[in-house]
């Protein structure tokens, strides 16, 4: 998809924020170097064209071509060097980089780390995450029982069921595209909300729902929102959702091992017709429920398993169009707890994929006791800073709702 598309950016990530004064740029690189022992594949290379390609240990690796720096000019100058960070290109022949970014307070400092998607999905870069600056355990996710060959025929029949029945949604969808009045940058700008985690989880058990529901039904609620107050209209948005695929015996490591599903998010329902925070609740659950379920995972790990590379690329090219998905939401547990040296880790951003004509890209992050939002867009996107507030909004009017019931 990268060489069909080379004006667009498949690089995705995340920024963890950390109190303490920052280490100098050579301090950094010579931890990343000791982190990477832990992480071998990341210093490999692509070999063997673009037919067959295979991924070798890279005899020239040097960890001072992925680790760099970006100052910002005093406390103002924090906006632009995200920004520089966030947007910086790889080195040639590199699909990775770390950048340390500092100078906007003597006692904080951020560190973003940004990769090629067709290296890593979200699963292993967390495991990176933990490998570089997590401590304690990862969160526990939901993964298929082992299983033989047995069943094979009816597997593979539920995945292609499976397959078909959301490109069918997309056939039925296809001209509906949301107009977006403006044109974009081709940059990316960063926003970020909080709220307890516990907050989402208490939201989404109250209905038999999990925490990703209640952040699902918040997004929406900060969806319908934003629509009435920048003018853009919003008559459908789908998300699409990437699902980690991975058996229980796979580490997260390098590579690929997640698919997308589509999810409408119903957008469109307001309260003068009879809507409520927790009817957009039901509404998400009523299809989340059956992705948390052993038969539709397992679908989704035989797709990723099994699937041929023509029907796998036709299929999410076809999801990433912008008249299928709106945006990308994605949500990933990192750590209970980091540091780099004496400096803690203070929070956390993903940095979701933002493909061109789609409206943004939602990452939440469950890190110690916080769950963070963050939205990425085209800068020109229309008051697409008031997102997280709105979302932070959303969950508050979810919790109060969920406790008069």
């Amino acid at each position: 998809m990268a060489r069909r598309h080379p004006d667009v950016r498949w690089d995705t990530g995340g920024v963890a924020y950390l109190s303490g004064p920052p280490p100098s740029l050579a301090d950094l690189r010579a931890y990343v170097g000791y982190g990477l022992t832990r992480l071998p594949l990341l210093t490999s290379r692509l070999e063997g064209g673009t037919r067959r390609p295979r991924w070798r240990p890279d005899a020239d690796f040097a960890v001072d071509r992925h680790v760099h720096e970006v100052v910002a000019e005093g406390p103002e100058g924090w906006d632009a060097a995200l920004h520089t960070a966030l947007n910086a290109p790889f080195a040639p022949g590199t699909y990775w980089g770390v950048w340390l970014i500092h100078g906007h307070a003597p006692d904080e400092y951020a560190v973003c780390y940004r990769f090629h998607h067709a290296c890593q999905d979200g699963a292993a870069a967390a495991m990176t995450f933990r490998a570089v600056l997590g401590e304690g355990e990862p969160s526990a996710r939901p993964v298929p029982r082992k299983g033989g060959l047995a069943g094979l025929p009816r597997r593979l029949g539920t995945a292609v069921g499976l397959a078909a029945l959301f490109m069918a949604r997309s056939l039925a969808v296809r001209g509906r595209r949301p107009a977006v009045p403006f044109v974009a940058t081709g940059e990316r700008r960063l926003w970020r909300g909080r709220v307890p985690a516990d907050v989402l989880r208490r939201v989404g058990a109250a209905h038999g729902g999990s925490a990703h529901d209640a952040h699902l039904a918040a997004l929406t609620g900060a969806l319908a929102t934003w629509s009435a107050r920048s003018g853009v209209p919003l008559p459908r948005v789908t998300a699409l959702l990437p699902v980690d695929a991975r058996r229980p015996e796979e580490e997260q490591t390098w590579g690929n091992r997640c698919f997308a599903l589509p999810l409408e998010l119903p957008v469109r329902t307001q309260r003068g017709n009879g809507a409520s925070p927790v009817r957009r609740l039901e509404h998400i659950m009523a299809t989340t429920r059956k992705l948390r379920g052993e038969t539709w995972r397992q679908a989704v790990q035989d797709l990723v398993r099994f699937m041929p590379d023509r029907p796998t690329e036709w299929y999410l090219r076809r999801m990433l169009s912008p008249r299928v998905s709106g945006l990308m939401a994605t949500s990933m547990p990192l750590a209970d707890k980091g540091s780099l040296g004496d400096s803690q880790v203070t929070g956390t951003a993903l940095l979701p994929l933002l493909v061109p004509g789609q409206l943004c890209g939602v990452g939440l992050s469950f890190f110690g006791n916080w769950a963070e939002v963050s939205f990425v867009a085209d800068p020109a996107l229309p008051l697409a800073e008031l997102l997280p507030k709105l979302w932070e909004q959303a969950v508050g009017e979810l919790e109060q709702t969920s406790a008069s019931t």
